[in-house]
């Protein structure tokens, strides 16, 4: 069975065991990534009593459509930036140093936190696979449950292929329910993109 195989049915494993659950996460101290200064961090632990919800963007340095939804995760995060929903840029790229990514936040003007997954913890802990590709978290009593994982909109309906502008908007959706207090299920799409390896 080649490596790709392997992948693919490990993540088929982690989503499966995250569906059952009901996208509760019951002990996000073990989930790790790495802040640009090197220093190792719990992103589900790192956020105030009074933050409600979390949103993980996965992302690349060198992913065009990365590049592309800047504007689009500029104006998400100013909508909801009164709605005390953490929102985090995540690098999954092993190969993507912190210089580089400095670099890319400021071409960009990115006033986010920046982490690394070289690792790919988070990466498999949410079940996302390429970038851009978001995973959105709640709390729950003592601790998280995802509530979405997938595409930010559907302006990429395939590869080579782009809408104008997005007919459904999946991201500003689900962060509108929650600022709403609707009470959400675990809910996925298929995004479109520059894979995770």
């Amino acid at each position: 069975m080649t490596s790709h195989k392997h992948l693919f049915l490990l993540l088929a494993l982690l989503f499966c065991t995250v569906a059952q659950n009901d996208g509760q996460v019951t002990a996000p101290e073990k989930t790790k990534v790495f802040a640009l200064n090197g220093k190792a961090v719990a992103p589900l632990t790192t956020v105030s009593p009074e933050t409600t919800a979390i949103v993980f963007i996965f992302t690349r340095t060198d992913c065009p459509l990365s590049k592309r939804y800047t504007p689009e995760i500029k104006r998400l995060t100013e909508k909801f930036a009164a709605s005390k929903i953490a929102v985090h840029l995540v690098f999954p790229g092993a190969d993507e140093s912190a210089a580089t990514i400095r670099q890319y936040l400021e071409e960009y003007k990115y006033q986010l936190t920046a982490w690394r997954d070289p690792e790919h913890a988070l990466a498999k802990m949410t079940g996302v696979s390429v970038t851009p590709e978001v995973a959105v978290f709640v709390p729950q009593k003592k601790s998280w449950r995802i509530v979405y994982h997938g595409r930010i909109d559907d302006r990429v309906a395939a590869f080579g292929k782009m809408r104008p502008t997005a007919v459904v908007r999946d991201l500003e959706d689900t962060l509108t329910a929650i600022t709403k207090k609707t009470s959400l299920k675990l809910q996925t799409t298929k995004a479109i993109g520059c894979y995770i390896f």
